[in-house]
């Protein structure tokens, strides 16, 4: 399919739609492949030695994540889930407002022609709401961010798993660093790994999902879909250790 690009008086874009993830890697690959990255590291530049350790995360992440049935949720997750779903509420209420202020259209409010941000990396991206989020919504979301010690992120991404706003806590200024960058300021992103894919499309009314590190700790992802005036905009994420 031919990309369509646009123009405005100032320049042109070609706006992109992300990529989903196909075939994995069987595990057994993934852990041959790793020794031999691993292996050739030495010797490499910070950049590439940089990209291979992420890849190596990102490879195990997706064959060792699972999803964790209701009869295995704890205290700690029903609560978690509380919070999500009234991060929910919030955030459809801000929804509604944005759009009856017409600081938005509903249109808007879907747009998925994210347009690269230039010299970022990992690749950001802008929508046509995403600086109205930052303004409106991070609030929101650090409040649920600071509910537990134990929760690392509260997010809302779209169902391709774009990131318009993160917590305050990532999104400290670019330094110009790529390691510190990818660290300090994740928003804007697309996350469409396995993992934050099946969380941004999920339409139950919860999924829960456990990552199982090398190093032994264990993260989980809890996510319930957001839908507004009926339509599947995405979905609220926490991520949390027990």
């Amino acid at each position: 399919m031919k990309m369509q690009c646009y123009q405005n008086t100032t320049r042109s874009y070609c706006p992109i739609q992300p990529p989903v993830i196909g075939n994995i890697l069987k595990e057994s690959s993934i852990h041959q492949a790793k020794s031999s990255m691993l292996f050739n590291l030495k010797g490499s530049s910070s950049i590439c030695r940089y990209l291979l350790k992420t890849l190596i995360v990102l490879c195990m992440g997706i064959v060792m994540t699972t999803p964790v049935s209701a009869d295995d949720l704890t205290e700690f997750d029903l609560q978690v889930k509380q919070w999500a779903e009234e991060c929910r509420e919030e955030l459809n209420i801000k929804f509604e407002q944005m759009i009856s202020s017409q600081m938005l259209n509903k249109m808007q409010l879907f747009d998925t022609f994210y347009i690269p941000i230039p010299n970022t990396y990992p690749q950001k991206y802008h929508t046509q709401y995403d600086k109205i989020f930052d303004n409106t919504i991070q609030d929101i979301i650090d409040k649920y961010q600071s509910k537990d010690k134990r929760i690392l992120f509260v997010i809302a991404v779209d169902r391709n798993g774009y990131l318009p706003t993160h917590n305050s806590i990532f999104s400290q200024p670019l330094t110009g660093e790529r390691e510190t960058d990818a660290l300090n300021n994740r928003t804007k992103r697309i996350f469409n790994d396995r993992t934050g894919l099946t969380a941004a499309q999920n339409k139950e009314p919860y999924l829960l999902q456990k990552y199982s590190r090398d190093t032994g700790e264990e993260l989980f992802d809890l996510s319930i879909p957001v839908f507004f005036k009926e339509e599947h905009w995405g979905a609220v994420r926490i991520g949390y250790m027990k």
